[in-house]
């Protein structure tokens, strides 16, 4: 049994990982800096959990100390201007503490570019977070990997939005750049094989799939597989992947702080160098994945509801993360909140599974379009919008997210609590709870928000007057559909 370390867990590579791992007969422990996010997760209970960030040497020691393996799957895709000094002093004290706690070997996963040509600074600084490893005292294995393709994956959201959303598509020059995607499966088998790897071994590996496509190839394999038409391509030299994102981040879910490091990727071919892989980790029996066989399983498990991890488990840059405190009053918080109690005739499991439903197509049942305008706002400063969906249509666990929120509480039959991740001056938590009642069920519905200066209170005050409209209409249409459900449940 090999003593595995896994940073990044509750990602979206790492997520999927931790189970492969644990299958595979390892002992496993996770590094997160929100230990909360796993609370749902189905191998919670067969992990050793740290909790730290990558500035904190100590705490990085205790959760290496007596590790074998340690995976290093942390990037900062979304982070703000410093994410390349940041990204290097992290793998720098990753290293340096790996090392006095004699950890056998780090596995790194970066993303695949060309030798000698000059790279987007996302892609450099994975290059040289890779580098970090090469040159420190522990051993590294560093994979090198093209688009990974896959249900949930932020390249793989963004070619189907792009592909369903515009039968036309204006585009850069990048788009008849070459790109060797491989799929998530593909991917992970990699990773878990890297554990065993002969001790010593230091460098890195150029991992993909068996398909060399353009990028434009890629949209049109997706419309195969989605039963759309191919899709006209029309590649310009004006759009800059500054440009080209917000392009991305209008027509996708997919924000601009993830598309920009995406797209400033594919300025150069993406294909394998070398397949020195191949002499290390044999190819499975019938060969990886190709590409169209890894968007059909991808849009099959969209379509099931059973994505396992997203991309949209990413923290949120700027978004808030402490939890809505017990007692908001006796926080020392300024709070602002708005309660709503209506009894039902309605069974409690009815009105739960509205709740637990609610967002992404279903809608938040009130005022819709007053939700879609927050939502573009949201989008136009820079923020996720309301187009991030939900990753399964009527299931939550905690921190899943839904729309501009994410879950940070649930009890299911209860109680669900959502924090908000919108760009907005202060901090909100939307409650939805429901318990018997007189034969029947009371609906609690709680929105707080905890104001920042004189803007937040601003911000409350300008949208007082829409909270009868929203709030009570939300209240009235959830139970409305509970009590319908409980009539006709078909």
């Amino acid at each position: 049994m090999t003593r595995v370390l896994v940073t990044g867990a509750t990602g979206y590579i790492g997520g999927r990982l931790v189970p492969q791992l644990l299958a595979a007969g390892h002992e496993v422990s996770v590094y997160v800096r929100s230990p909360w996010k796993l609370r749902d997760v189905p191998w919670r209970q067969q992990v050793t959990i740290f909790k730290g960030d990558f500035s904190d040497a100590v705490a990085i020691r205790r959760a290496t100390n007596g590790v074998d393996v340690a995976f290093y799957l942390v990037h900062s895709m979304s982070a703000g201007r410093d994410f390349v000094d940041a990204e290097k002093r992290d793998a720098e004290q990753f290293a340096e503490v790996a090392a006095a706690a004699k950890v056998g070997r780090i596995v790194y996963l970066g993303g695949l570019h060309p030798d000698g040509a000059p790279l987007s600074k996302h892609l450099s600084s994975r290059a040289g977070v890779g580098q970090t490893f090469l040159d420190g005292e522990v051993p590294a294995i560093v994979f090198q990997a093209g688009i990974v393709i896959g249900s949930g994956s932020a390249s793989f959201e963004m070619i189907r939005h792009l592909t369903e959303v515009l039968p036309y598509m204006p585009a850069p020059r990048w788009v008849r750049n070459h790109v060797q995607p491989i799929a998530i499966r593909d991917v992970l088998r990699y990773l878990v094989r890297a554990v065993s790897l002969p001790d010593g071994l230091n460098r890195t590996f150029d991992i993909g799939g068996p398909d060399i496509l353009r990028y434009g190839q890629m949209m049109n394999g997706y419309a195969v597989e989605a039963g759309l038409p191919q899709r006209g391509i029309a590649a310009l030299p004006v759009l800059t992947p500054w440009l080209a994102s917000q392009w991305v981040s209008l027509v996708s879910p997919v924000p601009r702080q993830i598309a920009v490091p995406i797209i400033a990727s594919l300025q150069n071919d993406c294909v394998m160098s070398e397949h020195d892989i191949d002499d290390h980790i044999e190819p499975p029996e019938g060969g990886l994945l190709p590409y169209r066989v890894a968007v059909r399983l991808a849009l099959k498990r969209e379509e099931e509801g059973e994505v396992e991890t997203s991309w949209q488990s990413a923290t949120v840059p700027g978004a808030p993360s402490d939890p809505l405190p017990s007692d908001p009053d006796w926080a020392g918080h300024t709070v602002f909140t708005d309660l709503r109690e209506r009894r039902t005739a309605a069974s409690t499991a009815a009105v739960w599974d509205v709740i637990e439903s609610i967002g992404g197509e279903k809608g938040w049942y009130s005022f819709p379009l007053a939700w879609a305008a927050r939502g573009w706002i949201d989008r136009l400063v820079g923020g996720v919008g309301m187009r991030r969906g939900r990753r399964h249509p009527n299931r939550l666990h905690t921190g899943d997210v839904i729309d501009v929120w994410r879950v940070e509480a649930v009890e299911h039959g209860r109680t669900l609590r959502l924090r908000a991740e919108m760009r907005m001056p202060g901090r909100g938590w939307l409650e939805l709870g429901v318990e018997s009642a007189d034969g029947g069920s009371l609906y609690r519905q709680r929105a707080v928000y905890f104001p920042k200066g004189l803007t937040g209170r601003l911000y409350w005050a300008m949208l007082l007057p829409f909270h009868g409209v929203i709030f009570n209409g939300m209240a009235a249409s959830i139970l409305r559909e509970a009590e319908r459900t409980s009539v006709d449940p078909a």
